[in-house]
């Protein structure tokens, strides 16, 4: 992917509240991999920076937030204390083990996957981690019936050029590249929030899946805080790059 075809990113205000939802399952991956003694962190993909502020407080060095979106980094408020680069994930501008953690957040399902990790490794440092929360809409288990937006959201995220069973890829590829991975699966379930069908109607180009999506919003279901059940099954993905010697691969092919 090249910066003349750079995905539109959703509005800013949505990727925040985005962000809101996966406090929980983040604060513990954080949490686990020690961000407190993180020195070198990467916000690979970082769109607006709803992340990268909670990065810079936490971790106990240097954030840089990488963006292919040009107009996503100039937002200064949301990168106070860290560094802007805007850059291809398909070629980071950093010399090799250059940081110690880079993080995800769905944003590997708009990146070109296996040179999207080839690079990531290329720029962790031995020992270095990985941390990933990335969705699966493949999986998302929706009731009643007549609510279902999968389809949509499957047709809609390839049309615009994202993998939406990124997820699942995830570990086999992480694998095949030299980390030992280690994968939780967002397991809270939530009444779904009106948000989920915002995020949904920008990517939607066809009159018939806009009338579609319409319907679905106005779908009354059964009543009460749980008339309709919609989950999108997140992959929470910590990996951790080998040592040399431990296993450590070369270039990335496509596993299995």
């Amino acid at each position: 992917m090249t910066p003349d075809v750079t995905p539109s990113l959703p509005e800013a205000e949505l990727l925040y509240v985005q962000a809101q939802w996966l406090v929980p399952a983040r604060a513990r991956l954080l949490r686990r991999v020690a961000i407190a003694r993180r020195r070198r962190v990467l916000d690979l993909g970082a769109g607006y920076g709803a992340v990268t502020g909670e990065l810079v407080r936490r971790c106990g060095g240097r954030v840089v937030a990488l963006d292919l979106a040009a107009e996503a980094l100039r937002l200064t408020d949301a990168f106070a204390g860290a560094g802007r680069v805007n850059a291809d994930a398909a070629r980071l501008p950093f010399p090799a083990e250059a940081f110690d953690l880079v993080f995800c957040q769905c944003a590997l399902l708009w990146m070109p996957l296996p040179v999207a990790i080839d690079e990531a490794a290329r720029v962790l440092q031995p020992g270095g981690v990985l941390i990933a929360l990335e969705p699966d809409y493949g999986g998302m288990i929706e009731y009643p019936p007549q609510a279902a937006t999968r389809d949509l959201w499957l047709a809609g995220l390839a049309r615009a050029g994202a993998d939406p069973l990124v997820g699942r890829k995830l570990p086999a590829w992480l694998e095949a590249r030299g980390f030992d991975v280690q994968v939780e699966l967002l397991s809270e379930l939530r009444p779904p929030s009106p948000d989920r069908l915002a995020f949904l109607r920008d990517l939607l180009t066809a009159e018939g899946e806009r009338a579609e999506l319409s319907r679905i919003a106005a779908e009354p279901g059964a009543g009460g805080r749980w008339r309709i059940v919609a989950h999108l099954p997140f992959f929470l993905i910590t990996a951790v790059k080998r040592e040399q010697g431990a296993g450590s691969v070369g270039p990335l092919t496509a596993p299995g």
